[in-house]
């Protein structure tokens, strides 16, 4: 197994920037687990795998592999407890709105999700529920934030994306006949299991702080919430994660 290049940890360095990300097309995949899971299912381009050199002996990767120094290592890790696999991995292309538009099934729709975790999760989410894509909103944190893409668990890929200003990513799948439900908790909200379901359902996810902007209530659009089944107070919303994960199993019963 080779050593690391000095240009090599100089890119694993850089990818820790979005901007550089973006104009490299590449991201990085951190920990055991993930890894091993891109790799398995295929659906990415796994560009070389970087292993922390006293865990050499650790993995066995279908990949090019090359030694990174303990210490660089840990320099480039996003993880308090480094496991010694980081993947540097191409980024999908992404779709268009267009090419959505005559699909069935369900989208997800993120309106400046802004916690990595929170965004991760529901990308997990989506993909166990069968979206079909997830549209990004301007003010989402960037899908190839390592700590979004820890998050996935490894579900890094497996959605269709397109990025944007929400209110101009849905508005030709509106005109195509898609419904858009925004989640939204505040009063006259219908209870999501209730409504009446299309073939084609976007579900969007507001901001953790302020919900869902208020550009985005348009008529047409139906505003549904979960409701709580506890007659206590304490607790004013659900995770937007939780939320996003609650909201497809309804659209799916």
């Amino acid at each position: 197994m080779q050593k690391a290049s000095l240009n090599q940890i100089k890119l694993l360095r850089k990818l820790g920037q979005k901007k550089y990300r973006e104009h490299e097309r590449l991201f990085l995949v951190e920990g055991e687990r993930a890894v091993e899971q891109v790799l398995e299912n295929k659906l990415i381009e796994v560009h070389s795998v970087f292993i922390e050199e006293t865990k050499a002996d650790s993995y066995q990767l279908t990949a090019d592999n090359f030694l990174l120094k303990k210490q660089i290592f840990n320099e480039i890790s996003d993880t308090e407890t480094p496991q010694g696999v980081i993947a540097v991995c191409r980024m999908p292309d992404e779709t268009d709105p267009e090419t959505l538009k005559n699909r069935t099934g369900v989208l997800i729709a993120t309106d400046a999700i802004q916690d990595p975790g929170n965004l991760g999760t529901i990308i997990r989410t989506a993909s166990w529920f069968g979206c079909k894509a997830l549209l990004a909103g301007k003010g989402t944190v960037d899908i190839f934030n390592p700590k979004v893409v820890r998050s996935t668990a490894g579900a890094t890929g497996s959605l269709e994306y397109c990025t944007g200003d929400l209110a101009d990513l849905l508005k030709p799948l509106e005109n195509s006949g898609w419904q858009v439900l925004l989640l939204d908790g505040n009063p006259g909200a219908e209870v999501i299991s209730e409504i009446n379901k299309t073939e084609r359902i976007i579900i969007v996810i507001g901001n953790e702080a302020n919900g869902i902007s208020p550009k985005l209530l348009t008529a047409g659009r139906k505003r549904v919430m979960i409701p709580s089944y506890s007659d206590q107070k304490q607790v004013e919303s659900l995770n937007a994660a939780i939320a996003a994960g609650i909201a497809l199993w309804s659209v799916h019963n």
